[in-house]
């Protein structure tokens, strides 16, 4: 068992309990929710909590097992927290826009981040010396951009094993790709999504920045708890 503690009451108090509009909703979601107010449907954290403790204690054996799990989160709420964690977590992340390839063409992935990394070094040693200086201004937005995109996943060496995603509905091509591939997926399951492909379902809001916070303080606590003490990132500044 993940040594992790949920609370019912934190969840209850950050907003996990809304789900989207009653005439929004997929009828897979049913034995998710409790009832609804006001024409929105409300989930039943009773039945949450052990699938978040379930979720959390499959992230832990993965990095114990040495496993790489990848985070993705693209919701301008909640995007630099997605960083944040996964920095602290030492894995790697997508928060800008999911990279099509990242299971089905991993070459290409490779590729891209291998010229990232050429264009840094020789911008870093004065390799683009000899170009003009409108040249090397737009080499610049180049490694920018690319930093932008393929920053969070420069440590990947390989097709992750495991895929959290924040609002599987809003990332379909990402599950797509994860389940087409056998990736194991971790989602966060709001009351307008398919759970059927989502390994491990987690059903509350997915647009609350407080409730996607608490969840995600979870997983990297859940994450480092499984990690080797030498592989724990510092999070102290």
């Amino acid at each position: 068992m993940s040594k992790v503690k949920i609370s019912l009451e934190d969840l209850l108090d950050s907003g996990a309990h809304f789900g989207h509009q009653t005439k929004r909703w997929n009828p897979k979601m049913e034995e998710y929710l409790y009832g609804s107010e006001n024409g929105v449907h409300i989930f039943d954290l009773t039945k949450t909590k052990p699938l978040i403790e379930e979720a959390l204690e499959f992230l832990t054996k993965s990095a114990k097992e040495g496993k790489t799990i990848l985070l993705l989160g693209t919701k301008k709420q909640i995007k630099e927290r997605v960083k944040e964690v996964a920095e602290e977590a030492g894995v790697p992340y997508v928060n800008e826009r999911w990279l099509g390839g990242t299971v089905s063409n991993f070459g290409q992935i490779k590729k891209s981040l291998t010229k990232m990394e050429e264009m840094r070094a020789n911008m870093a040693s004065g390799g683009y010396a000899k170009f003009t200086k409108k040249e090397r201004l737009l080499i610049d937005r180049e490694i920018t951009r690319l930093e932008r995109f393929f920053g969070g996943v420069q440590t990947l060496t390989k097709v992750p094993d495991v895929l959290f995603v924040i609002d599987t509905k809003r990332e379909t091509s990402a599950i797509r790709e994860a389940t087409a591939g056998h990736v194991a997926i971790v989602g966060i399951v709001d009351s307008n999504s398919d759970p059927d492909d989502i390994d491990y379902p987690i059903p509350m809001n997915d647009d609350a920045s407080k409730a996607l916070e608490y969840v995600l303080n979870l997983v990297k606590e859940a994450i480092l708890e499984g990690k080797p003490k030498s592989e724990e990132v510092k999070t102290e500044k």
